[in-house]
């Protein structure tokens, strides 16, 4: 049985070329789609504040002269949902179907706009379609997502468990928290929440930051499906999830999260999650200025960087000479600078290996070192040892020359 959510399909067809994307790994050999369509993709792509992904965009006959179909993936719950939707090459003015996969068999999406009546009906972005609107796909897009939010969200107050009764019920008000039934053929059903945490704009905190997308650090808490009452239910499992553009900023990774006692439930876990992760973001961002200020201290020593970081600061490329030797110096500083010391990479610029590629040192973490340096002290300590390891770096890189 297939989903469809629209209310007036034509006939089958083709569609056009959407401008790839860091968001659309594309590479098919499969007809474009028509300029209307591929406006709709490329405004949603630009636009959305969802992260999106084009899985595919292809033909739905064959010879066509366009492709009339686009895989999606929608970010919900830290996961991602896929559908097709399938628009008219001949006739583009049609609004698209929209066919989910077979795992969310029952999500109805028509029928969730019915049950609400005609009010809910006249708001839907399939009503009236303009296909010379390119923001009508972003509009459907989202209303999916919001009807597939609700559809989950019922799903796991169906199940006949007091703990995730209780849990829905206290948890399910706060902000920007979603909620999924996890369904696999080799293990029982599990509910998994995904919980936004700090009341904070992380976009805001990194002075000059380009992240498109507005960054959230989330709590993936996963609840066993219980079918009966147990006075000692089994603990969740918990992890933290970030983008990747926040694991930039601090490891996520490093993060200690505190136990699961007995009897616990979320509204008594958070608080302590988010105390202990707001101390951890407030010592990254003061870690941005003091990365910022050992990059301007190499200046005096090594001259102006060839190239650095200039948001996060997270690497510096300086040029060295000894005689007539030059070379470059890479600093990559770590996100608990200054707890933990920057790690050097020397390369040659006049001596290249088999390949054409210029031959460079191993990581070199040995030099002195103490966090209770101030950034002069501690580029000073840095040049002077760079001073005497170069030429160790020049027998190196002779000796690694192929004969």
């Amino acid at each position: 049985r297939r989903r469809k959510a629209h209310f007036n399909s034509g006939p089958r067809a083709t569609i056009q070329g959407a401008k790839p994307s860091s968001a659309t790994p594309v590479t098919s050999m499969e007809p474009p789609l028509l300029p209307l369509i591929a406006a709709q993709l490329n405004h949603l792509l630009a636009y959305s504040p969802l992260s999106v992904k084009v899985e595919q965009i292809w033909a739905g006959s064959r010879n066509a002269r366009f492709s009339d179909r686009i895989t999606i993936s929608i970010p919900f719950c830290l996961d991602y949902v896929k559908c097709d939707v399938i628009y008219d090459a001949l006739h583009p003015s049609v609004a698209p179907d929209v066919v989910f996969s077979s795992e969310d068999d029952d999500f109805d999406p028509l029928g969730d706009i019915a049950s609400e009546g005609e009010a809910r009906v006249s708001k839907s972005s399939l009503c009236d379609w303009n296909s010379k609107d390119p923001s009508r796909l972003m509009a459907l897009v989202h209303e999916l997502r919001d009807l597939y939010m609700h559809y989950q969200r019922r799903r796991v107050g169906e199940l006949d468990d007091a703990r995730l009764k209780f849990e829905m019920n206290t948890m399910l008000p706060r902000e920007g928290i979603e909620v999924c039934l996890v369904s696999l053929p080799d293990r029982s059903e599990e509910v998994k929440f995904a919980v936004p945490l700090l009341d904070m704009d992380l976009n805001k905190l990194v002075p000059a930051c380009t992240w498109r997308h507005q960054q959230k650090i989330y709590l993936q808490i996963i609840f066993p499906v219980s079918r009966s009452y147990s006075s000692a239910p089994a603990a969740p499992r918990v992890k933290l999830v970030s983008t990747s553009e926040v694991k930039t900023l601090f490891s996520i990774e490093d993060v200690k999260l505190p136990p699961w006692l007995d009897g616990m439930c979320m509204a008594e876990y958070l608080p302590a999650v988010e105390d202990n992760l707001k101390l951890q973001v407030v010592e990254a961002i003061a870690s941005i200025g003091a990365r910022r200020r050992f990059i301007e201290a190499l200046s005096p020593l090594f001259g102006r960087p060839l190239e650095a970081d200039p948001v996060l600061c997270r690497r510096a490329t300086v040029l060295c000479a000894s005689g007539a030797f030059t070379f470059l110096v890479h600093f990559s500083i770590p996100t608990q600078f200054p707890k933990q010391q920057p790690t050097l990479v020397m390369q040659s610029s006049q001596h290249f290996n088999s390949q054409g590629t210029p031959i460079s040192s191993p990581p070199i973490n040995d030099y002195p070192w103490s966090p209770r340096w101030d950034p002069p002290q501690t580029a000073e300590r840095i040049f002077e040892f760079l001073v005497d390891e170069c030429l160790n770096f020049k027998k190196f890189c002779i000796d690694a020359i192929p004969q």
